[in-house]
């Protein structure tokens, strides 16, 4: 018997509701995510569990993919050939699916074949993907645009209560002088010392985004991410130029080689890589490699119950983003901060990622 052979493979779509709404400039309120679980049994009974996310649209093209054509296309096949199967099923859907929902449902098939390989090995996902590390910088996410000033404060106030030590938050209000207000309270509010960061998920003109990026320089912002949009490198790299602060990309960059482009062209400063869309732990990792290559420091975007163990294997790690779409709250170990503000990854067997089934059953949309 061939222990690793895939004998099953069971795919899931639940749709959580987010406790309040949450928005920013371009993507608009979110109600909810969309979680899609892709679970992976092996002929000896060993079981890996992948995942992907939506910020609430798309969940079920994603289910289809990973249901309809690449269940019965990995049926039978070897677990451990973790590589050939990212490679192929990157090539045989290329044509229809390149760097698109293709990107997120590879995601969660290649995650649980990492979870396998760590179960086997009997090694937390931090160790065997690197093992600089067992914890990594981090800062919490806010989206928050829809926010008033006061909302945003105690926001933020929250973030410090909870121990971290950077934090970020959303601009991109009709008015720019707005957004400066914003971070100028924002500053004021975490003091002098603390990393801030503010992200505008590419809604501004390359022109507006260098007028705000120089309004705000004063208050010593760590990286003005996604300024406009991610297709526009050389505006990347002209926004770069005109301004003080480091910018900041990679949510959006769904293949391997659209990195290669940010990088060649947009004269960025920070990688942040999203292993939900990028091809999983494989994809994350190449993406890690040519960070390193290029002595970038390695972020994160979204997943962060997964991202923690990732970062923190890797030397080049920068900072970690401590997500709104709070996945982990369904899991059995949600993120920890430690007494100095760094995260904490999961020591145990896996990725570290164990969704408690008992919470997210409620949320069942659909099942194979």
């Amino acid at each position: 018997m061939n222990i690793n052979k895939i004998k099953a493979i069971e795919i899931e779509l639940y749709n959580i509701p987010l406790a309040e709404v949450l928005s920013d400039a371009k993507h608009g309120d979110h109600t909810h995510f969309e979680l899609i679980l892709s679970r992976v049994t092996c002929e000896d009974g060993a079981q890996g569990v992948g995942y992907t996310y939506t910020g609430g649209k798309g969940g079920r093209a994603i289910y289809s993919l990973l249901h309809d054509e690449m269940r019965p296309l990995l049926t039978g096949k070897d677990a451990s050939q973790i590589d050939e199967i990212w490679d192929k099923l990157q090539w045989e859907y290329h044509y229809v699916g390149r760097g698109g929902i293709l990107s997120f449902a590879i995601s969660a098939m290649d995650i649980a074949l990492w979870d396998i390989k760590c179960k086997r090995l009997g090694q937390p996902l931090w160790q065997v993907a690197g093992g600089a590390s067992n914890k990594t910088n981090c800062y919490a996410g806010g989206i928050d645009l829809n926010f008033s000033e006061e909302k945003l404060l105690n926001n933020i106030q929250g973030y410090l209560d909870r121990g971290f030590e950077a934090v970020k938050i959303k601009v991109g209000k009709e008015d720019y002088l707005e957004d400066v207000s914003r971070v100028a309270a924002v500053r004021k509010t975490i003091g002098p010392d603390r990393v801030f960061m503010v992200d505008a998920n590419y809604s501004l003109s390359v022109d507006e985004a260098i007028r705000f990026g120089n309004a705000i320089e004063q208050y010593n912002i760590t990286w003005f991410e996604e300024p406009t949009i991610p297709d526009n490198y050389l505006g990347f790299g002209e926004i770069s130029e005109a301004i003080n602060i480091p910018l900041a990309m990679g949510e959006n960059l769904h293949t391997f080689h659209e990195f290669e482009y940010a990088v060649a062209q947009a004269k960025l400063g920070y990688l942040q890589p999203d292993a939900s869309n990028i091809g999983g732990i494989t994809g994350f990792l190449q993406v890690a490699d040519l960070a390193a290559k290029h002595n970038l420091p390695l972020c994160s975007h979204g997943m962060h119950e997964l991202h923690v163990s990732l970062l923190a294997s890797q030397p080049h790690s920068g900072y970690l983003e401590v997500h709104s779409f709070p996945i982990d709250e369904y899991t059995h170990y949600p993120i920890k901060i430690d007494e100095n503000g760094y995260a904490v990854a999961p020591d145990v067997p896996g990725t570290g990622v164990v969704f408690d089934d008992a919470l997210l059953a409620p949320h069942l949309v659909k099942k194979s």
